[in-house]
């Protein structure tokens, strides 16, 4: 009766295995010829067809073209003004018919004191150029967005991968168990362990495939795509560059989108000061006609000028408020630079201690598991070691090849955030291409 059950058990667990190594060969083929074979996206690519495609980048070509034409009405001089003028037209006696009335016929305009016109086109002009910021400003913001999801999916093709060895190195560990199990030299409660890590690799593999699946969505949707038109991303994930200097990143501070933004709209707002002052200065109105005396029949010219009394002080209230705008931006950039500051910081340290990892997991975790890994299965197969101490040591492998996964997309994640601060990008002699481990196979 034992023979019998361990004999629908080898045969099941047989079956079970060859299905699933079959399964395993052909998703693993299935992906590395798909992947060769369709598009490869870079992040130049997705760079590119993001600052091209998405729709929060149009509304500054209207707000362009709006200016444009605050820009040609600011750019009119003073009109003129035609007045008609009839006296005496209509009444009773010596005053009736036509033959009494009056007429006066003028041109008038201003003269426009203080520049006027030049403070309204500087106005405009710093407007249009604090447009062209926000829009700089917002390409810089979807750069950094776009770089994060590419990141995204560059580490999730690398959990895809480590799943799917994960799945591999399992269905390896179930052909030894059974081995084992059949030479009666392994209970088969091992046989069903091991049979049961394989549906555990499995279901992480099939989990970490709609993670990559839904990290390209939100990739290709930075461009305005509802489906992704590319199977992988092209990047390397795993670098060890040399400490950049924090002194120059900080000086490179000055190129942030949200400084240069602030800067700009200061500027708009001293622009407004300025054309306030200018209407500070009153401008004088005036006037020239000719007038008909229906008496005598005879023409007489006549002017007259009209100049605004006490117009400064009428717009002191405007020019302080004004002024106060001026010095709340000048506040609020005081106060970005120094949340800048730490936010550099942070992203600075934050990179530093990520590639520290990434050293330290590659030398002293990952390589001494790995020879522990090869010893363990040896001692296992000679009946040295449990089925317990062989899956474990898997485990910690696994675990730690998922922190290097981890360790590297988060020396990308702050180098992009650094580089998203800055406005600068890292230059490429800080990085170090190390030799990424192919497989956990011993």
């Amino acid at each position: 009766m034992f023979n019998q059950r361990n004999g629908l058990l080898y045969e099941s667990a047989s079956q079970h295995l060859s299905m699933m190594t079959v399964l395993s060969i052909a998703l693993l083929t299935f992906t590395s010829s798909a992947w060769a074979q369709s598009q490869t996206m870079t992040l130049t690519t997705a760079v590119k067809q993001t600052l091209n495609q998405h729709p929060s980048l149009k509304v500054f070509t209207y707000r362009e073209k709006a200016l444009d034409g605050l820009y040609q009405t600011a750019n009119l001089a003073p009109g003129y003004a035609l007045n008609i003028e009839a006296e005496n037209f209509a009444g009773t006696g010596t005053y009736s018919g036509a033959s009494a009335t009056q007429l006066t016929v003028s041109l008038s305009s201003i003269i426009e004191m203080g520049d006027k016109r030049n403070a309204r086109l500087n106005r405009v002009v710093q407007q249009r150029a604090f447009v062209s910021t926000q829009r700089k400003a917002q390409a810089f913001d979807l750069l950094g967005q776009v770089t994060r999801r590419y990141i995204a999916v560059l580490a999730a093709q690398h959990y895809v991968k480590l799943s799917l060895e994960a799945v591999n190195l399992a269905q390896q560990t179930v052909e030894e168990v059974t081995k084992r199990s059949r030479a009666g030299v392994a209970p088969t409660s091992e046989v069903k362990r091991s049979l049961a890590s394989v549906g555990v690799a499995q279901l992480t593999a099939a989990n970490e495939e709609r993670k990559l699946d839904y990290a390209k969505l939100a990739l290709a949707m930075m461009w305005n795509d509802t489906a992704a038109n590319f199977n992988r991303v092209e990047g390397e994930l795993y670098h060890l560059p040399p400490a950049v200097d924090f002194e120059q990143l900080i000086n490179n501070l000055t190129n942030n989108p949200s400084l240069l933004k602030l800067a700009n709209e200061q500027r708009v707002k001293e622009a407004q000061v300025r054309l306030l002052r200018s209407q500070s200065h009153s401008d004088i109105s005036w006037s020239v006609g000719i007038k008909r005396d229906p008496a005598t029949d005879h023409f007489a010219f006549n002017a007259g000028f009209t100049v605004p009394l006490f117009a400064n002080k009428r717009n002191r209230g405007s020019l302080i408020a004004a002024q106060a705008g001026v010095d709340e931006v000048a506040a609020k950039e005081e106060s970005l630079r120094l949340n800048l500051q730490h936010q550099l910081y942070r992203a600075y340290t934050g990179r530093q201690q990520a590639i520290e990892t990434i050293s330290s997991l590659t030398e002293h975790i990952i390589s001494p598991l790995s020879l522990a890994l090869i010893e363990t299965k040896s001692a296992y197969l000679r009946g040295r070691n449990s089925l317990l101490d062989y899956l474990s040591i898997q485990q910690e492998l696994l675990v730690s090849r998922r922190a290097l996964i981890d360790a590297g997309a988060s020396a990308l994640y702050y180098g992009a955030e650094i580089e998203a601060l800055t406005a600068q990008p890292l230059p490429q002699s800080q990085y170090k291409l190390i030799k990424e481990f192919k497989g956990i196979n011993p």
